[in-house]
């Protein structure tokens, strides 16, 4: 029995229909009304797929099918359900809706795991709403720590701590899990790219993906009358922004070898039409398959930042993520050309220029990661698409490996 393309397409639409903009693509903020909506939804299916569903300190859920040999590692499969602003239905929701098919069919094929199966549908992963992103894998594997999560807060200075109580989530409950209980972790994702629609390729066995960086910078200057202030006397914190944004692209062009540096978020205090500017924050990602690429633009655009401070402009620079490039496992790699092969599912080798949690998990366990295609490249929208029968190409891709890895009967 293969991926049931009917129910996958209907689980990304109920799933899509969780959303702060209605009729305007897919908000939905971590620990937010629409969180609450989409993980109520996501641990109904669990139930139904006679999983045993529990959340972690940092709202994680996971869908447990015990396996028959004795305190055994499970094989992790899922992704994220948070959302981007005004993003598509697709987007770590496809791989979410692939990890509960993969379930089903387990459940529908009478299937019993010698290694335990677990579904897991992981927050936070955009960082849209607590910056940085990753935030779920992170905690699970320990690279978050403790402290830091403590203090982590909003732009409305909401801190973890309080957003999970508002939606009855513990977030004394522990967060980090043992590695020795997982034996693989599993992901199928959009590319969010064009190649795999321009070659006609189903599917994209992931080989490594980029590491990437974050900053928040703060540009601080003085606030002033537009009309009454005279150009050579003004301290404008936006104007000494735009020069530095202005500047970075550069960068990224002399690393070369893919390497890119975005700007894709500002903010400008006190944000009026008629007043100087006193203070701009803005974010830098920068991203590139080689670490000494992404050392380098990092340490070249905090030069260039730092070289507009003086005379009475002040600057700062935080650096809230740092992933190294990722290889990911070669064995794992081959069981999942090896489902395509077998199910005549035709596939190409890639890497990734985006982060996703599965970087994070290569850190503690062996992964692997496949890419379905995306409708003209597009993500991080509402015309984001992707067919039910690519998807269900890829869960079945998913569903013969986790068979294989689960040892099941």
């Amino acid at each position: 029995m293969k991926a049931n393309n009917e129910r996958i397409e209907k689980h990304i639409h109920d799933l899509s229909e969780f959303t702060a903009t209605p009729g305007q693509g897919v908000t939905r903020l971590t620990y937010s009304k629409e969180d609450l909506q989409a993980r109520n939804f996501i641990k109904e299916k669990m139930k139904e797929y006679n999983l045993d569903v529990r959340e972690d300190g940092l709202g994680n859920i996971f869908g447990k099918l015990e396996g028959t040999k004795k305190d055994a590692p499970s094989v992790l499969v899922g992704s994220h359900f948070d959302s981007v602003p005004h993003g598509g239905a697709y987007d770590g929701s496809g791989g979410v809706v692939a990890g509960l098919e993969v379930a089903a069919l387990f459940q529908e094929n009478n299937l019993t795991p010698t290694y335990p199966l677990e579904i897991i549908a992981m927050i936070e992963e955009e960082g849209t709403r607590f910056g940085g992103g990753l935030m779920g894998s992170r905690g699970i594997v320990g690279v978050t720590e403790e402290a830091e999560l403590n203090h982590t807060k909003d732009k409305d200075g909401v801190s973890v701590a309080e957003a999970m109580r508002d939606i009855e989530l513990d977030p004394t409950l522990p967060k980090q899990r043992d590695p020795q209980t997982i034996k693989a972790f599993l992901e199928m994702h959009i590319e969010q790219g064009p190649i795999l629609e321009e070659k006609d390729m189903s599917i994209g066995v992931v080989e490594s993906i980029v590491g990437l960086t974050q900053l928040e910078v703060t540009i601080e200057g003085q606030a002033g009358h537009a009309g009454t202030t005279p150009m050579d006397r003004r301290l404008d914190a936006l104007d000494t922004a735009a020069n530095i944004i202005a500047k970075l692209p550069a960068i990224a062009i002399e690393e070369g070898e893919g390497t890119v540096i975005t700007v894709g978020r500002h903010e400008v205090f006190p944000n009026g039409a008629n007043v100087i500017p006193e203070k701009v924050v803005f974010s830098v990602d920068i991203r590139s398959g080689k670490e000494e690429h992404i050392r380098n633009a990092i340490q070249k655009t905090k030069d260039v930042i730092t070289s507009f401070e003086g005379q009475g402009i002040h600057t700062s620079i935080e650096q809230p993520l740092y992933m190294q490039p990722k290889a990911l496992n070669q064995d794992i790699h081959s069981l999942l050309k090896t489902a395509c092969s077998q199910l005549d599912i035709s596939y190409l080798n890639m890497n990734s220029g985006a982060g996703h949690d599965a970087m994070v998990f290569s850190d503690v366990t062996d992964v692997g990661l496949i890419f379905v295609p995306s409708k003209d490249g597009i993500s991080h929208s509402p015309e984001e698409w992707t067919d039910a029968r690519d998807l269900a190409n890829g869960v079945d891709v998913l569903y013969n490996t986790a068979k294989k890895l689960t040892e099941a009967t």
